[in-house]
């Protein structure tokens, strides 16, 4: 098994590095002179008030540096990554606070053997030094069913009470006030993991291993094993079990959640789950507590509490009343709170009306004769084309791009075939290409999707109140014309254009008097597809492609690929009359 890639300068530095760099980005914290300690710049605010320190090892980013700040943390003791801190850093960081004049210290300690060891004793060494220090152990973690003696971990329901104690300390409240009042609200929430990767330590193999088809419930924020590895869900079954288990009676560290209370809730990205999986797993929270009676008075959504590079995700729910929620409301200046929108999370929303269509011309009245059989039968064809080339534009694509331009097409494919099952198409070749314009815009998607709907927007412009051949050919280069107007690409660029400009070149023999549409068209296809296969040879001007180095385009553009097969497909459609639309 490799290790992992880090972007770091060293294995052993790495956690003073990262400290370094948040505060050379923020000009309201400070690091403490020989120690992985930071404090608020102003410690003169502290003058008068309760100090507020947490922390714990690295590797948890933002926590615990990030939410030092006016409202949330004095400062904050880091160990290395996930390695509790030590006992001379933290009796340093209470020395200065208790110096700053602060009339009392509280220190926030998640669940873990270290940390309590290590704050715990410099705790202890503070106050036989004559300073007024107390310390609240957080442990909000909902996954074991019987905790052992050790109890519940403390994981990313730690930050809530970090704001609570914070939003507390600036109003000025008592040391004895604030215990209190953290205490019940630690007792009121609860934290649940699920991971579908490892993460690993600068330097070292990855902490577990998880098959391609496995998750894992109820891990801690190290690595450490949950209580059960399961077959990988979909976001809406993830979220459901984990919602089940957390709230389950028969489990001794469930949180109790009854119809009608309200609740803060946390989702928290443990590191390498991207931003699009964060959005699904938090609206489908929002819903199934909904669905439960629950009220969400606030959401919070993004990376709180890390794992390193864990792709995975963690649910927070704190029961909360009118003066806990404004605690969480209250003002704080701390970089990695989230300026969260004050009001109730919601699936049941109200969305803005739709503007209404545009009118436009009226369908011609013999789109549902025999004048709209070519043109079914010809729109199947194309259909029935792109679906077949699939997996062929895909792997072209791979080549250049994102490997999707075939996935593009089918859906264009399945949009015109659903729309053809809804209703006959306008045979009134206008109102054809205007319908599909609006069609492909809609449910194409990609660069591609806006391209034909240029073209055939510009085109079916050209076609009103015409249906000469020779309009057909001012239609196509009108068409290309809006293309290279706002897509920047030209002949030659290695891009859908080649084999559409090839073919208009030689769809202009339709301007000729007499000349056989069928043979005109049939020469198009031909140039079309002359022109596909040179750009293998071309440098990319525009598009995805012309990132890559031209060496490493051996193989057609997809997107001429495409263009070419449309047009054999239309052909292929008006020769064959014999052939039905399904």
């Amino acid at each position: 098994m490799e290790i992992p890639k880090k972007l770091v300068n060293s294995v052993s530095g790495c956690a003073d590095d990262a400290l370094a760099g948040l505060v050379s980005c923020n000009p309201g914290l400070r690091l403490l002179q020989g120690h992985r300690v930071i404090l608020r710049s102003d410690l003169s605010a502290v003058r008068g008030r309760v100090a507020l320190l947490s922390g714990g090892g690295s590797g948890h980013e933002p926590a615990h540096a990030g939410y030092v700040g006016k409202g949330m943390l004095t400062g904050v003791v880091a160990g290395a990554v996930f390695t509790s801190p030590s006992v001379g850093s933290v009796l340093a960081a209470i020395r200065v606070l208790a110096q700053a004049g602060a009339v009392g210290i509280l220190l926030i300690v998640k669940n873990y053997t270290g940390d309590r060891l290590n704050f715990g004793l410099a705790l202890e060494r503070a106050r036989s030094e004559g300073a007024d220090v107390r310390m609240v152990v957080v442990g909000d973690d909902c996954a074991f069913a019987a905790p052992g003696k050790a109890g519940r971990r403390g994981i990313c329901g730690t930050v809530l009470i970090h704001k609570v104690a914070g939003a507390l300390a600036e109003a000025g409240a008592g040391l004895d006030e604030i215990v209190e009042k953290v205490t019940v609200a630690s007792k009121a929430m609860g934290t649940l993991g699920l991971s579908l990767s490892p993460c690993s330590i600068p330097g070292s193999k990855p902490s577990f291993q998880l098959a391609e088809d496995e998750m894992e419930l109820g891990l801690g924020i190290h690595g450490e094993a949950g209580v059960r590895r399961m077959k990988v869900l979909s976001a809406d079954e993830a979220v459901e079990t984990m919602l089940k288990h957390m709230t389950d009676p028969s489990n001794a560290s469930h949180i109790s959640l009854t119809p009608g209370c309200s609740v803060v809730l946390m989702v928290n990205n443990l590191g390498g789950l991207s931003c699009l999986e964060l959005g699904i797993v938090a609206g489908a929270t929002v819903c199934r507590l909904e669905n439960r009676g629950i009220r969400i008075a606030r959401a919070l959504v993004g990376c709180f509490m890390t794992a390193l590079e864990m792709a995975g995700v963690s649910l927070t729910l704190l029961v909360v009343d009118e003066e806990l929620l404004r605690l969480i409301d209250a003002k704080t200046t701390a970089m990695a709170w989230p300026n969260v929108p004050v009001g109730p999370a919601t699936a049941r929303r109200e969305e803005i009306p739709a503007p209404m269509d545009v009118p436009g011309q009226p369908l011609d009245e013999t789109s549902t004769g025999p004048g709209a059989v070519p043109v079914q039968r010809v729109l199947e064809r194309v259909c029935s084309t792109l679906l077949d080339i699939q997996d062929k534009l895909n792997q072209l694509d791979r080549k250049a791009g994102d490997g999707d331009c075939g996935h593009t097409h089918a859906r264009a494919a399945h949009a015109i075939r659903e729309w053809m099952r809804s209703r006959p198409p306008p045979a009134a070749p206008s109102q054809l290409l205007s319908c599909l314009a609006d069609l492909l815009l809609e449910k194409m998607g990609g660069s591609s999707g806006v391209l034909y709907g240029l073209f055939l927007t510009a085109a079916a412009r050209t076609l009103h109140g015409r249906s000469d051949p020779a309009a057909w050919a001012d239609a196509v280069d009108s068409g290309i014309e809006a293309m290279q107007r706002y897509g920047g690409a030209a002949p030659g660029d290695r891009t859908m254009l080649d084999s559409l400009c090839a073919a208009a070149k030689a769809l202009h023999s339709l301007r000729v008097p007499g000349a056989d549409p069928l043979r005109v068209l049939e020469a198009a296809v031909q140039s079309a597809e002359v022109a596909a296969e040179a750009t293998k040879h071309m440098e990319a001007g525009a598009g995805r492609a012309s990132y890559i180095r031209s060496s490493r385009l051996e193989h057609p553009d997809p997107g001429a690929v495409a263009v070419a097969a449309v047009l054999g497909a239309v052909l292929g459609g008006l020769r064959d009359p014999l052939a039905t639309p399904k």
